[in-house]
């Protein structure tokens, strides 16, 4: 488990080392007790030896006993669901910003 949010890395090896994962970027949304990490990271495809197409996963972690330890993570498998997901925020983001009524 990583101490802190420098050495939070998604780059998975097996017992012999065989990269079965690999991490290609890595953004961090929110840091502190609870923080937010997005990863783009490729799977081997054991088929073929090679690495498939790139991914996004959001993680988020609890800091505890000075670890950060995974709690849940959200994967987007294809650029076609990112682009819907970006479209979707897109439109929301307005009604974000907006005053929240109070309930009478």
């Amino acid at each position: 488990m990583a101490e802190t949010i420098d050495e939070i890395s998604i780059d998975w090896k097996d017992e012999n080392g065989q990269q079965l994962v690999k991490q290609v970027r890595k953004e961090v949304l929110t840091s502190g007790a609870w923080s937010t990490i997005m990863f783009m990271y490729q799977d081997l495809d054991k088929k073929t030896g090679g690495f498939g197409p790139k991914k996004i996963r959001v993680v988020r972690y609890q800091k505890r006993s000075g670890k950060y330890i995974p709690q849940s993570k959200f994967n987007i498998s294809s650029a076609k669901q990112a682009k819907r997901i970006t479209e979707i925020i897109q439109t929301w983001l307005p009604e974000m910003d907006e005053k929240v009524d109070s309930e009478d």
